[in-house]
């Protein structure tokens, strides 16, 4: 174990020094960026009608249903109805459910998969989504800047917060091996390749005892592996040929850890920011870690970044995927695509939503 560290510490060296080498064909990268980053707003005054999609096995989902019903009662407004999500069904007909209630809130109360199956049913409507995490990685309430531990505060939050609207984004996944083809909702992060490939070999157990952590154990066992020929178009331009190891398409960028992933990536603009990792050896692994946990600002040959309204990849033989942390299966074609202010979300009182530094980012 030593000496891998040792190796790690030395490539990491050699990382910047042998990188000029390593010539890639890069896509036109995109600049077009119109973030709105309006004020939010607040709510209609009196009463609501309070729906909450739950996962009944989250540990504190009894805790929140309680803190829920007694805010709404506070308030004197009538009981929120609760609707169950099962192993069957993670919430599409309970979302569904909420919305023909005549709910004005729906809280998705759960991990990321229950958010990402509550905002797909209320995208592209006024019903707004509130959030209450209980989830390992959280990834959408970081990103609207959501204490994760605060359950108490999440709770009034999407009760009394205010609301704004933010993108979306569709991944269909097509499957020329099997036939198959389905398509999913995101929110934060969608991947193909070795990203996807660690998401659906994470031990559950050890997710369960060390939460986020439990990614990397898994990462390392994939950091070996040879790069997979892919081609990229992005809106509908000619497709270019890349070999790389993983992409991801970034609605927004903070992951777990406080890591600002992809900064420049932003919730609200209408654009997905594409992320093309091709490195060959765990020098390149290694250099990619230190830029983003550095937020190093030099460009690297093994790590590309492009703005896109749409992005469709093809690979002859099937790669995985996942979104926002869950598997989406086996594909020989993705095309993502981001629907625009799709989504009304509670937020903090007067709080924007996390935003970067002007000229932060990559290329």
């Amino acid at each position: 174990m030593r000496d891998w560290l040792l190796f790690l510490v030395i490539a990491g060296v050699l990382a910047f020094a042998v990188s000029s080498w390593w010539g890639v064909r890069r896509l036109k990268a995109k600049h077009t960026r119109s973030a709105v980053w309006e004020e939010t707003h607040s709510p209609e005054q009196g009463r609501q009608k309070v729906a909450v999609v739950m996962n009944p096995i989250k540990a504190k989902a009894e805790e929140a249903r309680l803190l829920i019903e007694r805010a709404c009662l506070d308030a004197g407004w009538e009981p929120p109805r609760f609707f169950e999500t099962t192993v069957e069904d993670p919430g599409f007909s309970q979302a569904r459910a909420a919305v023909d209630h005549g709910a004005d809130v729906v809280l998705a109360c759960g991990g990321d998969g229950t958010v990402r199956v509550v905002s797909e049913v209320l995208a592209g409507t006024d019903t707004a989504m509130g959030l209450i995490p209980l989830g390992t990685g959280n990834l959408l309430a970081r990103n609207i800047d959501l204490e994760v531990n605060d359950l108490h505060g999440n709770v009034q939050t999407a009760l009394f917060g205010h609301q704004r609207f933010i993108d979306t984004a569709r991944m269909k996944v097509e499957n020329s091996r099997t036939g198959h083809s389905a398509e999913h909702t995101f929110l934060v992060i969608a991947g193909m390749g070795m990203d996807a490939e660690v998401v659906g070999d994470t031990n559950d157990g050890l997710k369960k005892a060390v939460g986020w952590l439990a990614y990397t154990e898994a990462g390392v066992r994939h950091l070996p592996g040879r790069r997979k020929k892919v081609s990229i178009a992005l809106d509908d331009e000619p497709e270019q040929t890349r070999k790389i190891r993983s992409v991801l398409f970034a609605n927004c960028g903070l992951i777990p850890g406080g890591i600002d992933f992809i900064p420049q990536a932003m919730i609200d603009d209408a654009m997905l920011d594409v992320v093309v990792m091709s490195p060959r050896s765990a020098i390149g692994w290694l250099a990619m870690y230190t830029k983003i946990v550095l937020k190093h600002k030099r460009n690297l040959p093994v790590m590309s970044y492009y703005r896109s309204g749409k992005v469709t990849i093809r690979c002859a033989e099937p790669m995985a995927t996942q979104v926002d942390g869950d598997p989406s299966g086996q594909a020989t074609k993705v095309t993502v695509q981001v629907s625009p202010g799709s989504l009304l979300v509670r937020v903090k009182d007067g709080a924007g939503l996390v935003r970067i530094k002007d000229g932060a980012g990559g290329d």
